[in-house]
């Protein structure tokens, strides 16, 4: 995990904004390695520690992200320490998360789908895209040159029950292996106390399994947008 008083930041094509660690690979794992085996540097950031839960604390959820974020490949990760649990959208957020942005100067910006029943996934959101907007602010103190990243898309890791309409499935049949390796190595949130059956991972391999379907190929991953996407070929059509 980078600091994030480290100097240079590194530059970015793509900057996943998760609530709590883990969010990231549950909603978007199989597309940030996708995007990596196309050579986009892509981070995370998680807005939280995402602790206290019933079977981790502090040290094992970091071991945990510090696992997964091997496996992903990620090219810089990093944890803006708002509380957990109570997540806001505060000029304070804003404005830290904003900075950051503007020092990585992402291409692209993943952000969670903007409705669900975890609170803290909820005021993430207009967070993301407020800090989004922030970034690009002149005559200012926080640091960094302005900065608008191009797009926002939203991944799906959502408490609701409920089916998305997404814009678009990402094939990840290649990568489903390492995807839901990086969900498992989370192992104190879906695998320690856990015993229904079918298993948490199971589940999530039928999801994909289903998303794969509706596409025609084995695993998918969905994927919306709030504004219009454009495309300049359809060659990458499934």
């Amino acid at each position: 995990m980078t600091s994030l008083t480290s100097v240079p930041f590194p530059k970015l094509d793509v900057l996943v904004v998760a609530p709590h660690p883990d969010d990231a690979e549950l909603g978007c794992g199989g597309t940030i390695l996708k995007l990596r085996a196309e050579g986009k540097k892509v981070g995370v950031l998680d807005l939280t520690s995402g602790e206290p839960t019933p079977h981790g604390s502090l040290e094992i959820r970091a071991s945990e992200t510090a696992r997964a974020t091997e496996i992903l490949g990620l090219d810089w990760r990093g944890n803006l320490g708002l509380p957990n649990r109570m997540l806001e959208h505060t000029l304070e957020a804003r404005k830290a998360l904003a900075s950051l942005i503007r020092q990585l100067r992402p291409v692209w910006l993943f952000a969670p789908y903007w409705e669900d029943a975890h609170p803290d996934h909820v005021a993430a959101t207009p967070l993301i895209e407020a800090a989004r907007f922030w970034a690009k602010l002149s005559k200012t103190d926080m640091p960094g040159e302005p900065w608008h990243p191009a797009r926002v898309y939203h991944y799906y890791c959502v408490h609701l029950k409920m089916v998305p309409q997404p814009a678009f499935v990402v094939d990840i049949s290649d990568v489903w292996e390492q995807k839901i390796a990086s969900i498992a190595a989370y192992e104190s949130q879906f695998i320690t106390g856990r015993t229904a059956t079918p298993t948490f991972l199971e589940r999530l391999r039928e999801e994909a399994a289903f998303w794969g379907k509706s596409i025609g190929v084995n695993y998918g991953e969905p994927i919306t947008s709030r504004e219009p996407i454009g495309m300049k070929s359809l060659a990458s059509l499934v």
